[in-house]
């Protein structure tokens, strides 16, 4: 366990087809009362005995993370957990409020962004996100981080009838600014989504629609457990990343774990059910108590949806992205 995700709400204001499909996420839908969300300061004490146990690397979901008040209070206290470890501090965000934001996060000590956008054309990534936001604002967001110095990378999620056609657009968009783009398999995370294996644009079609236009190369992991596979351009100008978790299972190097924002860990993107941290942190628990809790926890994991994706798993129950940030 080296990598942490945790979210900080269950909310967005955004309605993604392929996370949060209004006709699911609707104005009656329940999200979760302030008092079942875990405070700043809970969620500072997990996760120091996250980093701890041996995590590194921290990222900041949601939801929407940027849609929690006072968010860069938290960022402030997560990154003074680099006096017991922490290397690295992130955020992935739709880039909605990142304009907003930018600096304050830098400010308060975080390391670098990571912004989901599906498409530059204007009409499909409004069809995409379904609350008419325009591109405009979101590449205003990504122009803000990098002038407050945040190191930004874009995530985008492919589907087939829907989007592909705009990959060599976001690639050629990027390309030459230092911005890496990881092109990301359409996943059948959750149960709302309506997912498809006939949805899903493989790994390899996408690195052939960009190597139409720039021819591409790989390169090696940047770390184990690495779940992005690297290419450079041949020309030097860069590099993008594929996460191909439905073409290519990674499971046996999972090295991530997530903390919903009401305090259930997980120990993988497609489980049914998490573990309840809430509970006995609020019951008085001792940091040697919660610490022999995690420990058990991620010592009995067994999870290998994506390695036995097919009849077998089509039915499972499976949390939504939207409640442990993808």
């Amino acid at each position: 366990m080296h990598d942490l995700r945790i979210s900080v709400t269950d909310r967005c204001n955004f309605r993604c087809t392929y996370c949060m499909p209004r006709e699911v996420f609707g104005h009656d839908f329940q999200f979760l009362a302030r008092e079942e969300l875990l405070s700043f300061e809970e969620i500072h004490r997990l996760a120091r005995l996250f980093v701890r146990a041996g995590v590194t690397k921290i990222r900041v979901t949601g939801g929407e993370p940027l849609v929690r008040r006072d968010v860069e209070r938290l960022i402030a206290m997560l990154s003074d957990l680099r006096a017991d470890g922490l290397a690295d501090l992130t955020l992935t965000t739709n880039g909605s409020l990142l304009a907003a934001k930018a600096q304050r996060l830098r400010d308060a000590g975080l390391d670098r962004v990571t912004v989901s956008l599906d498409s530059l054309d204007d009409a499909v990534f409004q069809a995409m996100n379904d609350v008419r936001f325009p591109v405009a604002r979101v590449l205003a967001g990504i122009d803000a981080a990098q002038a407050a110095g945040l190191p930004v990378k874009v995530n985008t999620v492919v589907q087939r009838g829907v989007n592909e056609d705009s990959l060599p657009g976001i690639a050629g968009h990027f390309r030459g600014t230092g911005i890496i783009v990881r092109f990301i398999e359409y996943m059948d995370v959750g149960t709302t989504n309506g997912w498809r294996l006939d949805d899903v644009v493989p790994a390899a079609e996408i690195l052939e629609r960009i190597g139409q236009h720039w021819p591409l190369e790989p390169l090696p992991a940047n770390y184990p457990g690495e779940v992005a596979t690297r290419y450079r351009y041949a020309d030097g100008a860069g590099e993008v990343g594929v996460i191909a978790s439905v073409t290519r299972p990674f499971c046996g190097a999972c090295t991530r774990a997530r903390l919903s924002a009401e305090g259930e860990l997980y120990t993988c993107l497609f489980a049914a059910r998490g573990s309840d941290l809430r509970a006995p942190l609020r019951a008085g628990a001792s940091d040697d108590e919660l610490a022999e809790r995690l420990a058990g926890i991620w010592g009995r994991r067994a999870d290998r949806y994506s390695e036995i994706r097919g009849a077998q798993t089509r039915d499972l129950p499976r949390v939504e992205m939207s409640h442990i940030g993808g």
